[in-house]
């Protein structure tokens, strides 16, 4: 897809929302700035864009004290885990610069937008830095961009000021649909988009992470995750345009 084709479907986003919504009318913009972000030039700088991730439902305590434990050791940039887990990280990272990010709306996305909302309050209120939440993917693919639109503002409302990611689930829609749904994110004041959640089909993939830096620009923080499992596929990701890296198997990455 060539640029003149994203810029054509963005500007139909823009304007079918602006119809809809004063919100976007007035482009509402994440507060965050990227800077054309830069590439690792060693493993402990790479370490600094890995979320440390543990999101298996069978995942225990034991473990998560385990993950925080790493990621303390490595200095990742966040662990990624289910808001259960996110007062229990908050207290295990206290004064250090590892954040907790807690997932909305997982793995699915086909939760109210009025429980992404509370799930998202809740896991603030329990010591979350960042958000990771999952579009409704059907009301996308239906063409219901304001829904779309109004679940993504709504959590970063509840956010109060965190960054929020927006998983847009990449295997399960077309290019236009990327491209959409990245338009959408960035109008509903969303911090990053993100390829995928590493529960469905497929993660992520070159030609998605580029397509969606295009279409984000600047503005926005791009993360890939979902079958990421060592430095070579790391440092694709973000030389194709990823500034956030999604993985599980985060030590083996760095320490390969």
């Amino acid at each position: 897809m060539n640029e003149n084709e994203i810029r054509e479907i963005i500007n139909k986003v823009t304007q079918e929302l602006s119809e809809k919504s004063e919100k976007a009318k007035h482009g509402l913009q994440t507060t965050a700035s990227f800077a054309r972000h830069k590439i690792p030039e060693s493993k402990s700088e790479l370490a600094g864009m890995i979320d440390h991730t543990l999101l298996k439902p069978e995942a225990t305590e034991e473990q998560i004290v385990q993950l925080c434990a790493e990621a303390r050791e490595h200095q990742f940039a966040s662990v990624c885990v289910n808001p259960v887990w996110a007062a229990l990280c908050s207290q295990e990272l206290h004064g250090t610069n590892v954040m907790v990010c807690s997932v909305t709306g997982f793995p699915l996305g086909a939760n109210t937008t009025h429980m992404k909302s509370r799930e998202t309050a809740g896991a603030v209120a329990d010591g979350a830095d960042e958000i990771d939440m999952v579009i409704h993917v059907g009301k996308l693919k239906a063409g219901d961009l304001h829904s779309v639109h109004t679940d993504i503002h709504e959590v970063v409302r509840a956010a109060d000021g965190r960054h929020v990611k927006v998983i847009i689930e990449t295997c399960l829609l077309t290019d236009e649909e990327k491209v959409i749904a990245c338009a959408v994110a960035k109008l509903a004041g969303a911090h990053f988009v993100k390829t995928s959640t590493g529960f469905n089909k497929a993660g992520a993939t070159i030609k998605d992470v580029d397509l969606m830096r295009k279409v984000v620009g600047n503005e926005m923080g791009v993360k890939a995750a979902g079958g990421i499992r060592d430095y070579e596929k790391a440092m694709e990701m973000i030389r194709a345009g990823a500034n956030r890296i999604g993985a599980s198997a985060s030590v083996s990455i760095v320490g390969s």
